[in-house]
C-alpha cells in the first residue's frame, strides 16, 4: 500500500468521515478530493448510517486524471460495528481493491478491539525471505482503516499513537502536535488541530522498498482535525502526504462542524 496509488488509497482512506451520527437513525454522505500538488487524481465519498447503537460506513475511492492514463485504480471499502461510549468499535471490515486488470477483495473479522480473522482473496503469492510477516501479537488492539482517525472528544488529540491493520500491512502512524489553522470545507468554517505523522512500519511490507524507507524518513506529513457537531468526534479536515512524486492533498469537500 506504499506505492503512489495504493499510499494515496491507504493513507487518504483513513480521512473517511468528515460528519458522523447521532444516537437515533441517522445517514449522512460527504467527500474529499484528493490532488497531486494542483493536479485532481482521485475523488473519496462516502456514506454513514446509524441505527440505535450500530454504524456502518462505506466509500469509494475512484482515481481520476493523469493516475487514470497510467492505471485505473478503484476501491469499495465498508466498515460496521457498535458505537459506545463516544468510540467506535468495529465488527468487519472489507475492502474491494482493483488496479488496472489485478483485483484484491480483503475482509477483516475483529473482536474485543482485536483482528481474530483475515481472508484475502485472491490469496498472496509466496512472499520473498525479505518479508516481515504479520503475527498474532500485531492484530492485537488495532484499528480499521476506516475508523482509524475519528478520535474521541476528550484528552489530547494528537499526542498519540494509531495501530492500524488492513489486512496486509500492520503500520502505526505516530501523531504529534503542530498547533492550530482555519479551515473551510464547503459551508463550514473553523479552526483545526494541526498534528505531524510519522509512518511507522510493523509488518506486512517487504525490508528496503524504496517507498517504505521513504514514507519511514519523509518529514511534513500531517493531518488535521475539527470536532464533529454530532457525536462529538474528532475527524479529519484535510491531510498532506508526502510522496516520492510529490505531494498529495486531502481536501473534505464538507463537514459536519
Amino acid at each position: 500500500m506504499v506505492s503512489l496509488r495504493r499510499t494515496g488509497l491507504a493513507l487518504a482512506s483513513l480521512l473517511v468521515l468528515s460528519a458522523s451520527a447521532s444516537a437515533a437513525d441517522y445517514r449522512y454522505d460527504t467527500a474529499y478530493s484528493v490532488s497531486l500538488g494542483i493536479l485532481p487524481i482521485a475523488r473519496l465519498t462516502f456514506r454513514t448510517e446509524v441505527k440505535n447503537d450500530r454504524y456502518e460506513i462505506s466509500g469509494r475511492f475512484r482515481s481520476s486524471g493523469l493516475v487514470d492514463i497510467v492505471r485505473e485504480v478503484s476501491a469499495d471499502s465498508s466498515v460496521s460495528g457498535v458505537f459506545a461510549g463516544n468510540r467506535l468499535q468495529p465488527d468487519l471490515y472489507r475492502l474491494d481493491y482493483t488496479s488496472g486488470k489485478k483485483k484484491s477483495h480483503y475482509t477483516i473479522t475483529y473482536g474485543n478491539g482485536s483482528a481474530i480473522d483475515t481472508k484475502v482473496e485472491p490469496p498472496p503469492k509466496p512472499r520473498p525471505q525479505s518479508w516481515v510477516p504479520v503475527t498474532d501479537a500485531d492484530l492485537k488492539s488495532v484499528l480499521d482503516p476506516i475508523g482509524a482517525l475519528l478520535i474521541s472528544g476528550d484528552g489530547d488529540v494528537c499526542s498519540r499513537t494509531l495501530p492500524i491493520y488492513d489486512g496486509e500491512s500492520r503500520m502505526d502512524l505516530v501523531l504529534s502536535p503542530v498547533g492550530n489553522a482555519p479551515f473551510t470545507a464547503g459551508k463550514a468554517r473553523g479552526e483545526a488541530i494541526v498534528c505531524s505523522v510519522r509512518y511507522v512500519p510493523v509488518s506486512g511490507y517487504k525490508k528496503g522498498r524504496k517507498d517504505i524507507e521513504y514514507l519511514k524518513s519523509v518529514t511534513g506529513m500531517e493531518i488535521w482535525f475539527a470536532k464533529t457537531a454530532t457525536l462529538k468526534l474528532y475527524a479529519p479536515v484535510y491531510a498532506k502526504i508526502p510522496t516520492r512524486y510529490g505531494t498529495v492533498h486531502v481536501s473534505a469537500e464538507a463537514f459536519d462542524g
